[in-house]
């Protein structure tokens, strides 16, 4: 833990800083099945987890990751597997922002992702529009697609525990999706109102 000292005229106040808190948890499990090893790969990373090298993960502590950790340390022993979940801080101020940005670097890297993705959405939305393709069909399909975005950029945002460097940037694209696809269902409203 930090320790701040406060100086009030001749007094010193030793005052302890909250360190953040983290849940570590070391796993060995059999090389065979693959795909037992892979799903709990995928379950962690799932959660958010950040692998400090293999078999050995890091998450916030809370509530729900702490439950959710002893289902996964029980999944393992089922596995004929070993585990330690351990609580944990780190050494100092410097250690815990090595660890903060390697969790900002794996939610930056699905922003990016995610960025990509609403890049393909405006490209969709610029080329229906350039061959002037204003179906209701065109606007169902593409409300999907921006549907899909929408709760992929709500499920990063869940994981991102110390706010990612492009979260604001992903937030921004999706707003202009958004506001693309009102302004397409707009032209295909028209389009509609003039063919009658």
């Amino acid at each position: 833990m930090l320790r701040l000292l406060l100086c009030y005229g001749r007094f010193v106040m030793i005052v302890r800083m909250k360190a953040q808190n983290w849940l570590l948890l070391t796993y060995k499990v059999p090389a065979e099945p693959a795909k037992k090893r892979i799903a709990l790969w995928r379950k962690l990373k799932g959660m958010g987890a950040v692998y400090l090298q293999n078999g050995v993960c890091l998450l916030p502590k809370n509530d729900d990751h702490t439950r959710r950790l002893k289902i996964i340390e029980n999944e393992i022993d089922e596995m004929a597997g070993e585990s330690v979940l351990l609580e944990t801080v780190a050494l100092d101020k410097a250690q815990e922002d090595k660890v903060v940005g390697r969790f900002k670097a794996d939610r930056d890297e699905e922003y990016v992702e995610f960025i990509d993705k609403c890049s393909d959405f405006e490209a969709e939305i610029a080329k229906e529009t350039a061959a002037k393709h204003f179906t209701y069909a065109e606007l169902e399909e593409n409300d999907v697609d921006l549907k899909k975005l929408q709760t992929w950029l709500e499920k990063i945002r869940k994981l991102d525990f110390y706010v990612g460097t492009r979260a604001a940037e992903a937030t921004d694209r999706l707003a202009q999706c958004e506001a693309l696809l009102d302004a397409y269902a707009q032209r295909v409203f028209e389009a509609h109102d003039e063919n009658r």
